[in-house]
């Protein structure tokens, strides 16, 4: 059994909140500059400039790449063989949180009640997915989540007789649905299989996924390079304003389902896809 102090966890998703929201991975970095020169359309290469212009300076300058510095979100990997001392998990990655938020001088943007919508002034609590894991090691990953792009998400309860060709629709129409609300060119996580709950966090990890990477699975590998073309050929480009780059990467996970469902979710995500991870 080995040991992990709380302590350990609060100063390591400090760093997360902080470094997420200032930089993104050379991998997103990578693909917004294979976009521009790709792109024929005058004004879209333009906005992808200044796309690049603003990555560049938020990680040169240690401000912020989007002022929506997002809820936090946790995909936590935890070994069986881990033992948390110190205090408890889920408390040390709040408190991680507030420090990461407050001395990075991140936007606080979480209410403590969906209704009263007081604001709870340090960003927590944040959203926390636990799976438990063979090994001895603690992996965190977080997503800040910006709600420009999570607010056009979808989640549709397929029959199973809609097959490919519903999932399809249902993907693509939630591009058309999204257009320059969700500040395109998008990152798109779908979700596939499982129950209600399920195929939405499948949909949020797809998007921890690097873009360019695929699915291990032949043919949602192929669903995703399909999907990517058809909402590129859209049209609505950069910033809504046109061009051949409306998204920059399909990430598809998939679950076993039951016989009688085919759930179907699509978490947008803007060009800012941001996600870091790390092991203690």
């Amino acid at each position: 059994m080995r040991e992990i102090n709380t302590k350990d966890i609060e100063a390591a998703v400090k760093d997360l909140c902080i470094n997420a929201n200032l930089e993104l991975s050379p991998e997103m970095e990578g693909c917004i500059a294979t976009a521009k020169e790709n792109e024929t359309n005058p004004l879209a290469e333009s906005i992808l400039g200044q796309l690049q212009e603003n990555m560049n300076i938020a990680k040169t300058d240690r401000i912020p790449i989007c002022q929506d510095t997002g809820m936090a979100v946790f995909f936590v990997e935890l070994g069986q063989e881990v033992h948390i001392v110190g205090g408890e998990l889920t408390q040390a990655i709040n408190n991680g949180v507030k420090m990461g938020y407050e001395e990075g001088y991140l936007r606080k943007s979480v209410v403590g009640d969906p209704l009263i919508r007081e604001n709870t002034k340090d960003n927590t609590p944040a959203i926390i997915h636990y799976d438990i894991v063979p090994g001895d090691s603690l992996k965190i990953t977080i997503t800040p989540k910006g709600f420009g792009s999570e607010n056009m998400s979808k989640l549709v309860m397929l029959k199973p007789a809609d097959g490919v060709e519903g999932v399809k629709k249902v993907v693509i129409d939630a591009a058309k649905d999204a257009g320059p609300n969700a500040c395109p060119p998008f990152v798109l996580g779908v979700g596939i299989g499982g129950d209600f709950e399920l195929v939405a966090k499948l949909a949020k990890k797809a998007l921890t996924r690097e873009p360019g990477s695929h699915n291990e699975l032949p043919h949602i590998a192929e669903l995703e390079k399909e999907l990517l073309d058809s909402i590129n050929a859209l049209g609505i480009g950069p910033a809504g304003l046109g061009g051949a780059t409306t998204a920059l990467a399909v990430n598809i996970e998939t679950y076993p389902t039951h016989i009688a469902g085919l759930p179907v979710a699509v978490n947008m995500c803007c060009h800012v896809d941001r996600h870091k991870s790390i092991v203690l």
